[in-house]
């Protein structure tokens, strides 16, 4: 099996990749364009860590190059494309429209559509918990109505999830929208709560806590993402417009707030200072996921929460910055 993953440097790509590349069978190739939204060392690190397998190939290119990426995919003639490349960020996409536009609705046109020439077998895509909006209708259903999203980052997801739907459609190309909610982990953001928290902590510095810490996500360990991702590579859509929807998640909500009070707890922190602000334009209130499709196609079943997953980060960033 010969799979495509773009943004192999991000944070999921990079453990997706780390998860692929152990298997004898799959020929893996990573493209990724070391984008500076953060810091660009932490992602060539990833890749570093990545090349030490060598199944694992890597371009650095950028997926707006239709040249370069049609001549990699001519010359392994993917089975399967997951395409997780994008810019993210909500607050950031208030200030800087135009790099999302280029990246998360341009970037997927081409590879959805260069998929579509080489005839890929299953197109699996990021998606996020930010199509919902401000949903009141909870646990979240992915049939429920996403027309109304809060930020333009959540507009071009959305714009993904229509494109996609119209290409399987037209032209039979099996889709899968992978709705992510609030991953963290190891090799994580650090624009993400979990890096910035524990960073600002260790350093004894003040922490901007937005709407006083009392929004709700559906924190979602990595581990539980890619195991998802990697069964669901095995089950393409069928029907007359073979495209799914899946949202992938915990479906255990948490206030803010309880989660930077599990941070000071395995940091052994006992004061910092907080800074309460009010809430970002852009953000949603609550997310919290049903996964009952999810379950029903994988048996999908989470096993790590935020306690165990809060202290595997914690241990991860004390060695990565070599903090013991």
């Amino acid at each position: 099996m010969k799979i495509l993953v773009t943004g192999a440097a991000g944070f999921i790509g990079y453990h997706l990749c780390n998860n692929l590349s152990k298997n004898k069978n799959i020929e893996l190739v990573g493209v990724d364009n070391f984008d500076n939204y953060y810091d660009v060392n932490i992602k060539k690190n990833r890749i570093k860590t990545l090349k030490k397998n060598k199944k694992f190939v890597f371009y650095k290119v950028d997926i707006n190059n239709n040249l370069k990426i049609s001549q990699i995919f001519k010359k392994y003639n993917f089975n399967i494309v997951i395409h997780l490349a994008a810019q993210a960020g909500v607050r950031y996409s208030i200030s800087n429209p135009s790099k999302y536009i280029k990246s998360n609705i341009n970037g997927f046109f081409n590879i959805i559509d260069v998929s579509r020439k080489f005839k890929v077998k299953h197109f699996l895509f990021a998606s996020t918990s930010s199509v919902y909006g401000n949903s009141k209708k909870f646990p979240l259903k992915e049939d429920l109505n996403t027309d109304k999203p809060l930020s333009i980052y959540a507009a071009t997801k959305k714009s993904n999830e229509v494109l996609a739907y119209a290409y399987s459609n037209i032209f039979k190309i099996p889709c899968t929208a992978l709705r992510f909610f609030t991953v963290y982990g190891p090799f994580g953001r650090p624009d993400m709560a979990l890096y910035l928290f524990t960073k600002k902590m260790i350093n004894y510095e003040s922490i901007e806590l937005f709407n006083k810490g009392n929004h709700i996500r559906d924190f979602t360990y990595i581990d539980d993402i890619i195991l998802s991702i990697t069964k669901l590579i095995k089950k393409p859509p069928r029907g007359i417009v073979p495209y799914e929807v899946y949202n992938l998640a915990s479906s255990k909500p948490r206030k803010l707030k309880d989660f930077l009070e599990t941070i000071k707890i395995h940091l052994g922190i006992t004061k910092f200072k907080i800074i309460k602000l009010k809430m970002q334009k852009g953000d949603v209130f609550k997310t919290h996921a049903d996964t009952n499709k999810l379950i029903n196609k994988i048996k999908y079943k989470p096993s790590i929460g935020i306690e165990i997953g809060i202290q595997e980060f914690i241990k991860w960033f004390k060695k990565y910055y070599k903090y013991d």
